[in-house]
């Protein structure tokens, strides 16, 4: 037996050991309870980045040091006011045996899902290995975050084809950040290992969004020390094609493989497939970091950002959009196309065989020929007939209202505030109907404003007051003769109460909502991703005018998923009627971007069209119900004149102290304003009176000097 001294010296050993810590999840369930983020945690004990917190969460590290013993003392605390279920208050503080690691989701991943019934969205998810984890409260105290909790809703189901996210960032150490805080090794030292390992070992890929739809393709982001030990160049010299040449080395290892590259070749962007073996796509998508794959403006911040934070950014964009597989107006683009596949299996009659046919409500698979009036002179079936009809010209606002219309009353309020409406084109596609036929011309013909089309109409007897914008034109100048419109700009004059008479028109009698789960999903992404930044839907005016002011600070890397949703319904807008590039090319001659079904000008023309009538409607309501006229609007931002310095002196409240409907309302969802800037009211005069747009530059800074954009 044991004597005395031994069994002392023994305790003695145990009290000099290093302090020890509760098992991995136990320290993410208290952190939770607490209401602390990891952004804030990581901040309090002076960590770069939240990456830390992640592996002491999931068990991949340990913190050491003064941290460890700040960190035991912190769980201490939380753990004496939070127990776990089951437990009684002044549970014992020693640290229970140590768990297998327990990957947790973390809160950017657990958004709701897209509304869209048919959807499957992939999410990060914790590897097969892992065991449950532990049941956490049913209720959790009040939050004494800086930001609210985001609710938090059910992890979509795993997917066990893809056990490990959609993407991974591999950095030159062979390490490949992927979602969850998980880390990858990967082996590869060769870009045709790399594409090897990810279709073979790696678990990455994410599910259909639709049931027709395909599955996304594994994305492997790569750092710059990843690219150079791939032996890519570090900066790619090609500025103009942004592509390795032919016979660049690493070019010809993979056509040497039997694998093959797109015809954009190996880019920011580089595809690598080989032609699918029955259902099995063979394709991984890469991204180099330092060849500007991540554009700042869309993305900001994040190129300079750690691996594990730049996986963290894609894979909330993953989740709650779409993996990425371009720019984000390639993004938004291949998007509608997820959402509404151009087939579905369908049988065949004669032969009693699935065949691939038409998924009703799509765009099909071969590009349409737009109407004349819908397109541009430059395309071949426009080209070939020589049309000198005139084109549609529907564009979002770019107006300044002219000084001599302004009065005394006017120009002594002190101040100009800018209005600026979140995702102005997002909120015009929702519940809008478009063509999905062929177009038929018709003379003369009763307009319909439920069908859409291009309509040829002389709108320039309607006299409008001068101090708004006309809601026909761009300008915002008077019509002054006839001229082709989308069917949201015809309607919208029959319902300011004027008469319509139909010269011609172009139709499309087979119509839809096409872009409805575009704007569903695109929505709640959105809208989701605002909460996490603390800006939530039940704020009041004063708290959402707070919240905004701050938004950007809470979180770098869910503002730059905020940018790039916002970039993504823009972009894929644009990308609807994208033009010929390049000075070698002629006029009638075919381009990539119109031979895809996507190539849609008209139902780019009707999205404008809409967003620049909800502009207008209110212009015209807030001019009825506070006397006020706007100083200039650009796109979906609007100056108005006011005797304070925020929308709230000028917004049309009711004596209850809720806004009144049918003018410009604060809130973060689309479709509602938030304040873009304030300057003086003289600041707005004078550029008025130099034919700039106050709009354009209301944010301040160096805006006046290059130009606003």
């Amino acid at each position: 037996m044991a004597s005395e001294e031994e069994l002392f010296a023994s305790i003695d050993a145990l009290l000099e050991e290093e302090p020890q810590l509760p098992p991995p999840a136990e320290r993410a369930r208290l952190r939770e309870a607490a209401g602390i983020t990891q952004a804030r945690l990581a901040e309090a004990l002076k960590l770069k980045s939240t990456q830390s917190i992640k592996n002491w969460e999931n068990g991949r590290s340990e913190p050491t040091g003064t941290r460890l013993a700040a960190y035991q003392r912190l769980l201490k605390g939380w753990a004496a006011k939070y127990p776990a279920p089951g437990t009684p208050a002044a549970a014992p503080t020693a640290p229970a045996p140590a768990a297998a690691p327990q990957p947790e989701v973390p809160e950017p991943f657990t958004g709701p899902a897209a509304r869209e019934p048919q959807a499957e969205t992939a999410a990060p998810v914790e590897t097969p290995a892992a065991p449950e984890r532990p049941a956490r409260p049913a209720a959790r105290p009040a939050s004494t975050s800086r930001r609210p909790a985001a609710k938090k809703a059910a992890a979509p189901a795993v997917d066990p084809r893809f056990p490990h996210g959609p993407l991974a960032v591999l950095d030159g150490d062979g390490s490949a950040y992927g979602v969850d805080g998980l880390v990858l090794d990967c082996p590869a030292t060769t870009v045709v290992e790399l594409v090897e390992w990810t279709l073979r070992e790696s678990g990455l890929g994410a599910a259909k969004l639709h049931r027709h739809g395909k599955d996304a393709d594994p994305l492997i982001v790569l750092t710059a020390a990843a690219a150079v030990k791939l032996g890519l160049p570090e900066r790619l010299e090609d500025r103009r094609g942004l592509r390795l040449p032919e016979d660049h080395p690493v070019v010809k290892q993979i056509l040497k493989a039997k694998w093959q590259l797109t015809q954009r070749g190996f880019g920011p962007w580089a595809r690598i497939y080989r032609k699918a073996q029955g259902r099995e796509r063979q394709c991984v998508q890469l991204a180099i970091l330092p060849w500007d794959a991540l554009d700042s403006r869309s993305w900001p911040g994040v190129a300079d950002m750690e691996p594990a934070d730049v996986a963290r950014v894609l894979g909330v964009y993953a989740q709650r959009v779409i993996t990425p597989r371009g720019g984000t107006a390639v993004n938004g683009l291949e998007l509608m196309t997820a959402l509404r596949p151009p087939t579905r299996p369908v049988r065949d009659e004669e032969t009693g065989n699935w065949v691939s046919g038409l998924n009703p409500g799509s765009l099909g698979t071969e590009p349409m020929d737009p109407a004349p009036p819908e397109g541009q002179p430059e395309h071949p079936a426009i080209h070939r007939i020589g049309w000198k009809g005139g084109f549609l010209h529907e564009e979002a606002y770019q107006w300044v209202r002219s000084v001599d219309t302004l009065t005394d009353e006017e120009c002594l309020l002190p101040y100009a505030v800018g209005l600026d409406l979140n995702t102005a084109f997002l909120a015009a596609a929702a519940r809008l109907v478009v063509g999905l036929s062929e177009p038929e011309h018709f003379v003369r013909p009763k307009f319909y404003p439920k069908v859409p089309g291009s309509w040829l109409v002389d709108l320039s007897h309607i006299e409008l007051d001068p101090r708004l914008p006309s809601p026909f034109t761009p300008t915002g100048e008077r019509p002054t003769g006839p001229a082709w419109y989308q069917t949201h700009t015809v309607a919208y004059a029959q319902e300011l109460g004027f008469n319509v008479e139909i010269l011609e028109a172009y139709l499309r009698k087979e119509t839809g909502a096409y872009l409805d789960p575009w704007h569903d999903r695109l929505r709640t992404a959105y809208v989701d991703t605002l909460a996490d930044l603390g800006v939530t839907k039940d704020l009041t005016d004063v708290e959402f005018l707070a919240a905004m002011e701050r938004h950007k600070d809470m979180d770098p890397a869910m503002a730059a998923v905020l940018a790039a949703i916002k970039a993504t319904v823009k972009g894929g807008i644009g990308k609807l009627f994208e033009n010929p590039q390049g000075k070698s090319y002629k006029d009638g001659e075919p381009w990539p971007a119109m031979q895809r079904p996507t190539w849609r000008p008209d139902i780019r023309a009707a999205v404008i069209s809409k967003a620049r009538v909800n502009m207008h409607r209110k212009l015209l309501n807030m001019s009825r119900m506070t006397g006020l006229f706007p100083l200039a609007v650009l796109s979906d931002c609007v100056v108005y004149p006011s005797p304070g310095s925020s929308p709230l002196d000028f917004l049309p409240y009711a004596a209850s102290g809720k806004i009144q409907p049918g003018g410009f309302r604060l809130g973060p969802t689309p479709g509602l304003a938030k304040l873009e800037g304030v300057q003086s009211m003289l600041w707005a005069v004078e550029l008025m009176e130099q034919g700039l747009n106050p709009a354009r530059h209301i944010k301040g800074g160096d805006a006046v000097m290059d130009e606003g954009e």
